[in-house]
């Protein structure tokens, strides 16, 4: 088949690259074509796609197989490729091989992928680490696996750190993430399915899932709204999170990010879908609800009273760490009256040299202490740590001190932000240290009427949130016959059903013994 504007092409090779809309409609149009027979043609198109020799990584080897006696290349891009592994397994056995032979496959024993003929489909696979060979008189081009991608071995997770469980987190390699969800659900329904969601960049999104349990509805749900993003740019499952929301300007999560397998493996059994991508060492689970976001992967790990009482402390936490500054507010500036009298003795004393209102006091602190916290992430990590506790420990004294905060509000700050770490999602940490400062603005302005005023519109709001369909508190509202891992959670024989809200095909986990 004759290849159109072959001349144009090999003249830009030589020339700077020009982006106007001519040259993106004949690269468009050149990608769907198929390859010819001819070698010269084939050689200086596929060198033209990838700037060839400008491009220092893409490497074309021209050689002639001696048993055909016919010219031959091999195009790859050498920094995702097993070199070696592509000289002595091809290159050298179509050079060396002296049997007559008419066909590739009988003169390499190196495992064959499959053959390809359109012009884009080879220029996707070579992009993608596989070594692509054109032989002079073939009209198909001879694909083979060599990625070797490099990367960081399977190390321990870094954000959700337990004590009893397993170690294992996910790394940047797609292969080594999908081993470790196969590792715990060795099953023949686990589906691993792929979508292309970037035009430019063209990254691969693995869809993770038990086609047996997955609501079919609640599957296309996702393929659509995966369909239907058009950007170029999707590098990482943390940009993606943020094209697949209902509504990304919220301030609380609707999709579960997690580093862990084993959490992905329990969520992929109850019926959920997982999103994987190449380069991102996490996934996300979907649809997530507020329970999801709350618990820790180590509940389930723990025996049941410990794992409860643990659960508990966390939903304590949860309430200390919105409401403690907010209330300290309402009561000094509106309800003094609540305060017993010794202890409102007590606070008005460590006030008394104070200059500012109590809600600027909270502020100040805890504007403080958030910077503490992001100083002793973003500092070199063996004086992270210190830089937060000797940061606290000499800005607390020193504004004690100087009488510019009471001593009490240093309690009430620390109570409170020792409590959001108890969180271990990162999304919902966020989300419970920002709605603070509004609860705080609340409680100054009308008390604990204005706190509470805000509380109810929080929970309508957060009842009006859903993740794909799935509503945010469920099973709690709407109450479904469904797994009851709510607050406390059953001992495991007892927990005889899945989630109802995800509506899986096999609803009962366990039956009766």
């Amino acid at each position: 088949m004759k290849i159109k504007s072959l001349k144009s092409l090999i003249q830009k090779d030589n020339e700077e690259p020009q982006f106007h809309e001519q040259s993106n409609l004949q690269d468009i149009e050149l990608k769907k074509q198929d390859i010819s027979s001819q070698y010269d043609q084939n050689i200086a198109i596929f060198k033209s796609i990838f700037s060839f020799p400008k491009n220092t990584d893409v490497k074309v080897r021209e050689f002639t197989i001696r048993s055909l006696n016919r010219r031959a290349f091999i195009i790859f891009i050498s920094t995702m490729v097993d070199i070696k592994n592509i000289q002595d397994s091809i290159v050298e056995k179509l050079i060396e091989n002296q049997h007559p032979s008419g066909k590739i496959q009988d003169i390499i024993s190196y495992p064959m992928e499959k053959t390809a003929t359109n012009i884009g489909e080879i220029t996707e696979y070579i992009c993608g680490g596989v070594t692509a060979l054109f032989v002079d008189g073939d009209q198909q081009c001879y694909v083979f696996e060599t990625t070797k991608t490099r990367g960081r071995g399977i190390e321990k997770t870094d954000n959700e750190v337990i004590v009893k469980g397993a170690k294992e987190s996910f790394n940047e390699k797609m292969v080594d993430n999908i081993a470790l969800l196969r590792k715990k659900i060795k099953n023949e329904n686990l589906i691993v399915e792929t979508k292309i969601i970037t035009k430019r960049s063209k990254n691969d999104v693995f869809l993770v899932y038990e086609k047996d349990l997955v609501n079919n509805e609640l599957l296309q749900k996702i393929k659509e709204r995966l369909d239907s993003i058009e950007s170029d740019k999707i590098l990482d499952l943390s940009i993606l999170e943020q094209h697949l929301e209902e509504r990304p300007r919220s301030l609380f999560p609707t999709i579960l990010y997690t580093e862990r397998p084993d959490r992905a493996a329990s969520f992929i059994e109850e019926g959920h879908i997982i999103l994987l991508m190449s380069n991102s060492p996490s996934c996300l689970i979907m649809p997530a609800t507020f329970w999801s976001l709350i618990h820790s992967p180590e509940d389930h790990y723990l025996r049941t009273p410990y794992g409860n009482f643990i659960r508990i402390l966390r939903f304590a936490a949860l309430f200390v760490a919105v409401f403690t500054s907010s209330l300290y507010i309402a009561i000094t500036n509106y309800h003094v009256g609540m305060i017993p009298p010794d202890l409102l003795m007590a606070i008005a004393g460590t006030r008394e040299r104070v200059p500012f209102p109590s809600v600027i006091e909270i502020i100040m602190m805890e504007m403080a202490f958030e910077l503490i916290r992001e100083a002793g992430l973003r500092v070199p990590s063996p004086i992270g740590p210190t830089i937060g506790i000797v940061g606290a420990l000499i800005l607390g004294q020193a504004a004690v001190q100087a009488n510019i905060i009471s001593p009490i509000v240093i309690i009430v700050i620390a109570l409170s932000g020792l409590s959001s770490f108890i969180i271990s999602d990162i999304s919902m940490n966020f989300a419970i240290r920002l709605a603070r400062f509004l609860f705080i603005f609340a409680a100054g302005f009308l008390g604990i009427y204005g706190a509470t005023a805000f509380f109810m519109a929080s929970l309508f709001y957060l009842v009006s949130l859903k993740s794909f369909g799935v509503p945010y508190f469920a099973p709690m509202t709407p109450h479904s016959i469904s797994s009851k891992d709510l607050i406390v959670r059953h001992v495991p024989f007892k927990e005889r059903f899945r989630p109802g809200y995800l509506k899986p095909k096999d609803l009962v986990r366990q039956r009766k013994g």
